[in-house]
């Protein structure tokens, strides 16, 4: 990438002035691809062709137009956002073939912009996991040290941002799928509140809980992708009309008037020493930088990982009841004399479904069968009223909660693999922002003595992207974090 710009903002400024071709930028990118995927696996298809052919277009219509906020920009696209005529696989066999015949909302709004899908990256199955190892196409693996995981389950699009593959990608976030990467890759991952950007064609998990958002290497970077992709869209009815703000404009150097909230009672048990010892210099950052530190108490959060993982494995049993077989998805091949559709649905979704995807369907199944629908599904949701109550108590008095994006540094691949509870709880941190539909955005703020890195999480109130992205460009600017490359 030598001599070349990088960035989401300087290759857009670079195309839109003739200071570069977008041709060249989007070459130099597949050809850093060529070059360290391959131990990586970040991908699992990629657009030379495609995208080639977009940035030479771009390059023979270049006129001035500020509108076209992502002009010539390579954006890598988790494998579970819909892209007309390019595979959409939710890295799931079942799904291995489909090619999808309309574009996700966010697609249509980043080509609108000028943007060029570069490739399609490989991510947890149904976007279920926090390792990125339950991919039916083989696990990612950390571009900081290859034996350890990536995090999940948008590792593929952390991992290509980390490691210069994609300028910035786009990942979903159903309980920290965005942030968790982010934090374990060195980029910065923002989940956005629940309805400010449209899910028409993500491919659905937990439909109350999933929300689609960057990972990039800046705030700004990060701030111009949600300017695009934010807004109603009258094919998800979820979607919000709430003003988008100027993102860009509210990144300023003065967070004097900022007030954080730091829940130190969570914070006592399974944190890694080194996580805690760089969340506490964060705290010494902001708190130099005038920021207002005050402890806060959230006194349900203990219950955050049980009530998540009730609810978003009952909605998941209920919206992957469509993969069966008879419609888009590959199909197992019955010999006629045993033929019928009961065994035909059994055999594709027995094949077709992973270990993990299968243990989610299951335990939601369970959740909300006839005599245990109140005992689990329905307790859980009344525990997910209390925990947004929380922080609607903590906004009273702070403008933004922060705590360690994931409880440990990057664990080893394989490690938790045969402990789903363990692999559940690297989640502890990141699921309740969901639960709430609160934003959260994870920045790098540290290293262990071994180089992995460590993120701070910032969650913020409802529609208040603005305030987080102020905190977190401030910490940005003040540390250098942001600026480490792995060494692959």
């Amino acid at each position: 990438m030598t001599g070349l710009p990088q960035g989401v903002c300087n290759i857009r400024d670079a195309v839109a002035t003739g200071e570069a071709s977008a041709v060249e930028i989007c070459q130099a990118y597949l050809n850093r691809i060529d070059t360290v995927d391959k131990s990586l696996n970040a991908f699992n298809q990629i657009e030379y062709d495609t995208a080639l052919e977009r940035a030479a277009a771009i390059d023979r219509e270049r006129v001035p137009d500020d509108s076209r906020l992502l002009l010539g920009v390579p954006i890598a696209i988790k494998d579970n956002i819909c892209t007309r005529g390019i595979r959409t696989t939710g890295s799931s066999k079942i799904l291995e073939s489909w090619v999808p015949p309309y574009d996700a909302t966010v697609i249509e709004r980043l080509q609108t912009a000028g943007a060029i899908v570069i490739g399609k990256t490989n991510c947890d199955e149904f976007a279920m996991g926090s390792s990125n190892e339950n991919s039916a196409f083989g696990p990612v693996r950390n571009p900081w040290n290859l034996e350890r995981a990536p995090g999940g389950s948008s590792g593929g699009s952390a991992v290509a941002v980390a490691t210069e593959m994609a300028a910035a990608a786009l990942g979903s976030d159903t309980g920290g799928s965005v942030r968790q990467p982010a934090a374990l890759c060195g980029v910065l991952g923002l989940k956005p509140t629940y309805g400010r950007v449209s899910r028409y064609g993500l491919l659905a998990f937990a439909s109350s809980l999933d929300q689609i958002g960057p990972l990039t290497r800046t705030v700004t970077d990060a701030a111009q992708i949600l300017a695009v992709i934010a807004g109603p869209d009258p094919n998800d009815s979820t979607t919000s009309d709430e003003p988008i703000p100027n993102y860009l404009k509210s990144l300023t150097d003065k967070l004097d008037d900022l007030r954080i909230g730091v829940p130190r009672n969570i914070l006592t048990e399974g944190v890694d020493d080194e996580v805690l010892q760089a969340f506490d210099k964060a705290l010494e950052t902001l708190s130099s930088l005038g920021v207002k530190i005050r402890e806060i108490e959230l006194p349900h959060a203990q219950y955050a990982i049980p009530t998540y993982y009730l609810i978003a494995t009952a909605e998941a049993s209920s919206n992957l009841a469509r993969y069966d077989g008879v419609r888009y998805t590959s199909r197992v091949d019955l010999d006629p004399k045993e033929a019928s559709l009961s065994l035909m649905y059994e055999k594709t979704r027995a094949q077709g479904f992973g270990a993990e995807v299968k243990r989610r369907i299951m335990l939601g199944t369970y959740a909300l069968s006839a005599g245990y629908y109140d005992a689990y599904y329905l307790k859980a949701q009344q525990v997910r009223t209390l925990i947004k109550s929380d922080y609607d108590t903590a906004f009273k008095e702070v403008d933004s909660v922060l705590m360690p994006t994931s409880p440990t540094p990057a664990f080893p691949l394989g490690k938790r693999a045969h402990d789903p509870l363990e692999m559940y709880l690297a989640d502890v941190f990141t699921v309740s922002a969901n639960l709430a539909g609160l934003p959260a955005i994870s920045v790098p703020c540290g290293f262990t003595s071994d180089r992995l890195p460590i993120g701070l999480q910032c969650i913020g109130r409802p529609f208040d992207e603005e305030s987080l992205l102020r905190l977190a460009h401030g910490y940005e600017q003040a540390t250098t974090w942001w600026t480490e490359a792995p060494p692959i």
